[in-house]
């Protein structure tokens, strides 16, 4: 027996999650707190597939999720998932592109157990060509999709985003393939494979910037914080500070000009297009830095925003959780683990007016529901205690993973 569907909008949803690391975990994630039913399938000899990340970060990346131990490399474990993936919705998965087809829990061969079913994959750079089996990871993937060559000040040498940026974008963007399958099996009645890649997101999300190359066939460089093709907009320094400033446009550059009393800027021909201050940038920095220092960074953010100029403050991360907008949007919300007692996490980012986005559980530790979610699919003691013996299963769920 199925439990009750979750008050999301996804709460008739059913997933597989077979996903490791971080691209594929935050794909489920996305589900997850949308309500979908998601039940994490672990390997019993590993002590659970995150064992080498931190707690918390478990917490974060597996929250509204069940455990399930089952060794996929055995085939009385991969009889027991067909026999889930027989009333799932969805299968995710981000091993090596050939592992699945090793294990036989491929698109093909799940889909004769269960036509209706959708599977998700993400890989490092795809699941076939030149690189398919090639190990993919974040950093890789920022490198060898051109962001790192973009990012960073002029002349530095290539950058690392902060973030694990292509790990994130391929999980959203799978996340989203995910539900337009779903969305379309309700008129075809048939699953489909839904994949994406490291590789595929990292270049998606160049947007302008590869449109820069392959329309106007210009390699863009280094910007540092300037924005790559608009100025002013970039970081600028405060008698007590340094702030963001965005005056994009005509009328946001004679706003900012009024606002820095500097007026006569306007009539200068190397300024008086968006163009123009574009290429002239180094000239107008100067002249703009000059102006900025002498107001507070509490004035500028004021005096920039009431005149309509988008302008704020760089905070660190303890400072953007004390921030009044951010603790108005309710962005850390609280669950409760019984491994670490109450703990905050970022929410998720969207809301919606009549369904549920909350956290719901903490994360769960590896193989803690396998005898609740076994029963719920008819395995009786007896056939547990015998995929137990067979090591199938683990006989008891860990509380210990390594910090």
């Amino acid at each position: 027996m199925s439990p009750v569907p979750n008050p999301g909008p996804l709460g008739h949803i059913k997933v597989l999650d077979l996903c490791q690391a971080r691209a594929g975990p935050t794909a489920v994630r996305i589900l997850a707190d949308l309500g979908a039913q998601v039940i994490q399938i672990t390997r019993p000899a590993e002590g659970g597939v995150d064992a080498s990340f931190p707690n918390f970060d478990r917490e974060n990346l597996h929250r509204n999720k069940r455990s399930v131990f089952l060794d996929l490399q055995t085939d009385a474990g991969r009889q027991v998932l067909y026999r889930l993936v027989a009333d799932a919705d969805v299968v995710t998965e981000n091993f090596r592109a050939a592992v699945k087809y090793r294990l036989k829990i491929d698109y093909d061969t799940l889909k004769k157990v269960n036509p209706r079913i959708v599977m998700g994959s993400i890989s490092g750079f795809g699941q076939d060509g030149p690189y398919a089996d090639r190990p993919g990871v974040d950093q890789i993937a920022q490198g060898l999709g051109g962001l790192m060559s973009i990012t960073g000040p002029p002349g530095g040498g290539p950058w690392r985003v902060g973030i694990a940026i292509s790990d994130l974008c391929s999980g959203m963007f799978l996340a989203h393939g995910i539900m337009a399958a779903l969305i379309e099996r309700e008129y075809s009645g048939e699953g489909q494979w839904v994949h994406t890649s490291l590789l595929e997101a990292q270049i998606a999300m160049l947007d302008f910037q590869a449109t820069r190359w392959l329309i106007g066939h210009e390699v863009p460089p280094q910007a540092g914080n300037d924005h790559p093709t608009g100025f002013p907009t970039g970081v600028f320094p405060a008698a007590d500070g340094i702030i963001n400033i965005a005056a994009t446009g005509d009328h946001q550059w004679r706003a900012f000009l009024k606002v820095i009393h500097a007026e006569e800027l306007d009539e200068d021909t190397r300024f008086k297009t968006a163009r123009a201050r574009a290429l002239n940038r180094e000239e107008l920095r100067g002249i703009v830095e000059e102006k900025t220092q002498h107001f507070t960074v509490d004035a500028l953010i004021q005096a920039m925003n009431e005149a309509g100029v988008p302008c704020g403050p760089i905070l660190s991360i303890d400072q953007v959780f004390a921030n009044p907008q951010v603790k108005h949007l309710g962005m850390a919300q609280t669950v409760h683990s019984p491994r670490y007692g109450d703990l905050d996490l970022v929410r998720a980012p969207m809301r919606l007016s009549r369904t549920s986005t909350s956290l719901r559980r903490p994360a769960p530790a590896p193989g803690e529901h396998t005898k609740e979610v076994l029963g719920e699919y008819g395995y009786s003691e007896a056939e547990l205690r015998q995929l137990e013996d067979a090591g199938v299963i683990a006989p008891k769920a860990r509380q210990d993973v390594a910090r």
